[in-house]
């Protein structure tokens, strides 16, 4: 059983170039929740910090950049948004691993919290280096 004031938490760095966005997205969405450490206790906010990095280079398979839509509503009549995967991809590519760890992280009190500790970076370039420990 894991305290809240017991809980160490790490840095990770993930480079999403090439790889498939579900796949990164269930990485990133247990490392955030910490059900990878041995000390994971569900009420508990034991997660840790992710660095996603080259966002724009994320890839979908069987077609699926040309069939997916991102779908939102403002509240009004007719406040339908719809946008393709190709065109989150050129103007938002950071939300596009968003808006798929928050989806896939549980919908309770701790999701906000979590998410914060998420970074995300279209390109190479991130400034957590001294927290990730690299030189």
């Amino acid at each position: 059983m894991q305290r809240k004031e017991d809980v160490i938490r790490r840095w990770h760095l993930i480079d999403v170039k090439d790889q498939v966005l579900g796949r990164v997205a269930t990485e990133i969405a247990i490392k955030l929740i910490g059900k990878d450490k041995p000390t994971y206790t569900p009420h508990i906010d034991g997660g840790d910090y992710v660095v996603v990095i080259n966002a724009s280079d994320v890839k979908l398979t069987r077609g699926k950049e040309l069939k997916k839509l991102y779908r939102s509503h403002s509240g009004f009549p007719g406040g339908l948004h719809e946008r393709s995967f190709a065109d989150m991809q050129a103007k938002h590519p950071t939300e596009i691993i968003r808006l798929a760890v928050v989806n896939m992280l549980p919908n309770n009190k701790l999701r906000d919290r979590r998410m914060t500790r998420l970074k995300i970076y279209a390109g190479p370039e991130h400034e957590h280096q001294s927290q990730l420990g690299e030189k």
